[in-house]
């Protein structure tokens, strides 16, 4: 049960971020300064509420399942997510409510074109750092096997 409480926690978290990731440089790329405060809108004021509550369930039950492993995978597992964590904290969720303040007056200056730089980039790193977890999450489980070589099938 806590297995399947995790992955899904997990799941829903990579997705969110993806989501996040792909309405933000959408918005930016291709639609216009409205649309851009409509999806960091919707980020600050669900999106992180949403994002949050997952990852604080995946944590605590990844945080479960490693008391009953031990082990490579699981320890780079706990290493990933404290950068993931850090990551969240320190980058992710103040960038998105600073950018959120700045979209909703209109101030769409060089800084905020700065720091939504800075959240995309820390959005693939988590998201890069998600998807080994996930990998080496499903090798745990015995739903993906290591070749002879080492690398995953």
């Amino acid at each position: 049960m806590k297995s399947s409480i995790h992955a899904i926690a997990a799941s829903i978290a990579m997705l969110c971020i993806a989501i996040f990731w792909t309405s933000s440089l959408v918005a930016e790329v291709f639609l216009d300064n409205a649309a851009v405060v409509v999806v960091k809108h919707a980020i600050a004021m669900y999106g992180l509420a949403v994002l949050v509550s997952v990852m604080a369930i995946t944590g605590a039950s990844g945080f479960a399942l490693g008391k009953q492993r031990k082990g490579r995978l699981v320890d780079q597992k706990k290493m990933r997510m404290r950068y993931i964590a850090l990551t969240g904290l320190l980058v992710m969720i103040p960038s998105a409510l600073y950018l959120y303040s700045k979209s909703a007056v209109g101030q769409f200056d060089t800084l905020f074109y700065v720091v939504q730089v800075i959240e995309l980039c820390a959005g693939l790193v988590q998201l890069s750092l998600m998807s080994l977890n996930f990998r080496d999450g499903l090798k745990l489980a015995g739903k993906l096997r290591a070749k002879k070589d080492g690398t995953s099938e």
